[in-house]
């Protein structure tokens, strides 16, 4: 299984990107997809998750500006990000879960004020 993260970039504080996770497999197939995220200096984080059969999760911090969504006709994973903030840069990973977890390269995100 592979999974292929795309879609950061560097934008200014109060403005959006969406950003992709790819999958080599049929996304409907696996039990659990998420969005993680990596700043300096701080340890990895769960931002989203999207669970088959049951509602998002999502990080305090991003609920109300994120939204996690997956298409399974793509078999791709989304997280649209908006109202972005400086604390929000970071290198960001989805992964998913299928008979184990797999994770996608990161793309950077970073949020200039």
């Amino acid at each position: 299984v592979q999974l292929q993260a795309s879609g950061g970039g560097l934008v200014q504080a109060g403005e959006s990107l969406e950003l992709s996770c790819a999958a080599s497999v049929s996304t409907s197939t696996i039990q659990t997809m998420g969005w993680y995220r990596e700043a300096p200096g701080k340890q990895r984080e769960l931002v989203a998750a999207i669970m088959r059969g049951g509602g998002p999760h999502y990080l305090e911090s991003v609920k109300g500006r994120f939204t996690i969504n997956k298409d399974d006709a793509k078999n791709t994973l989304y997280l649209q990000m908006n109202s972005l903030e400086p604390e929000d840069t970071a290198v960001y990973y989805c992964n998913g879960f299928l008979d184990k977890w797999y994770w996608g390269q990161g793309t950077q995100v970073t949020v200039s004020s």
